[in-house]
């Protein structure tokens, strides 16, 4: 794991303050080079206040330990049993997680078991979490050579509206950790993915050549990640990695991640920009248009297989679409 550790040591971080200063073609390259290579980078100084996501961290650790907990102890007991009675448990995932749909519609007043204070924070942060993703989706434009909000405008569907949610996971200590995953390894199917993960409790990897590379907890920062779509959109110019989170004998990680999808009947296809780059390189389009709502039916069914045979199987599916 010797390359896999000095991969940790040079994740792409940014600093956004620096896009602000005469440093910012260097925090865009850093930002480039991620997409391209990493799947993933992490940005400090978002502009999201340290004591609002202090507060979204300590109100989601105590909803675990006082609602989630004990069911989470059944389920583990029972995977343990089993897998130690010799069953193969690599198909289930040891965490404890539950979602919140932000638009087009809204399902926290409707969650059963969410006080009024950790709904109020929650929507406070999803706000927030909103416009840094539409932040982070102009800087791709950017660097892609695409005009301003364009990805953005690529996500809306017939309701212009992406889908917006979040996943909030406890990942508890596992005892026999070489049973069970805690998130099997899989690509993300959407847009741009905006997590706020533990910044004491490791288990977060990505694949990159070959090799599994930690993605390291920073305090108060946030991790970007390309989905499927944007693999699409940019015609293979970005790439959505396998990544995967590990169990822990100690330690109970929180996740709250943040998925900035587009919507539903939005219709996905490679910028024509990027494909009229790919022709002068003799390589055209090589990803299918589809409608999203198709990809995640089929998404469902395969997420922890590779993503390729998704992508043919659009291809393969494809039917004329209606773009009026």
């Amino acid at each position: 794991m010797a390359t896999a550790a000095a991969a940790s040591l040079s994740f792409p971080v940014i600093n956004m303050e620096k896009l602000e200063t005469e440093e910012r073609g260097a925090a865009m390259e850093v930002i480039r080079d991620a997409c391209e290579n990493w799947g993933f980078f992490e940005l400090l100084n978002h502009g999201i206040s340290h004591e609002l996501m202090d507060e979204v961290e300590r109100v989601s650790k105590a909803h675990y330990k006082d609602r989630r907990e004990d069911r989470f102890k059944e389920f583990a007991a029972r995977t343990l049993e089993a897998g130690e009675r010799g069953a193969d448990v690599k198909d289930v995932d040891w965490e404890s997680t539950f979602f919140v749909r932000h638009l087009p519609a809204s399902n926290l007043a409707d969650l059963p078991d969410l006080d009024d204070h950790y709904r109020q924070v929650m929507k406070e942060f999803a706000s927030e979490i909103e416009k840094l993703s539409e932040r982070v989706l102009d800087l791709l434009c950017e660097n892609l050579g695409l005009e301003k909000g364009y990805l953005k405008q690529a996500f809306a569907g017939s309701k212009g509206s992406p889908t917006f949610g979040t996943k909030v996971s406890s990942y508890p200590p596992c005892p026999r950790p070489d049973l069970v995953d805690g998130l099997r390894a899989h690509t993300d199917a959407g847009g741009v993915i905006l997590l706020f993960q533990d910044d004491q409790v490791s288990g977060l990897q990505l694949l990159k050549d070959g090799e599994w590379v930690d993605v390291p907890p920073m305090r108060h920062a946030i991790v970007v990640n390309i989905g499927d779509q944007l693999e699409v959109i940019t015609n293979g110019q970005y790439k959505s990695v396998l990544h995967r989170v590990l169990t822990r004998p100690d330690g109970n990680r929180m996740s709250i991640a943040s998925f900035y999808n587009p919507g539903a009947d939005a219709v996905i296809f490679p910028a024509p920009a990027l494909v009229e780059v790919a022709e002068e390189e003799e390589a055209g389009a090589v990803y299918p248009r589809f409608v999203f709502e198709d990809y995640m039916n089929l998404y469902v069914r395969h997420k922890f297989e590779a993503k390729e045979p998704r992508f043919e199987a659009m291809k393969s599916d494809a039917a004329p679409i209606a773009t009026a």
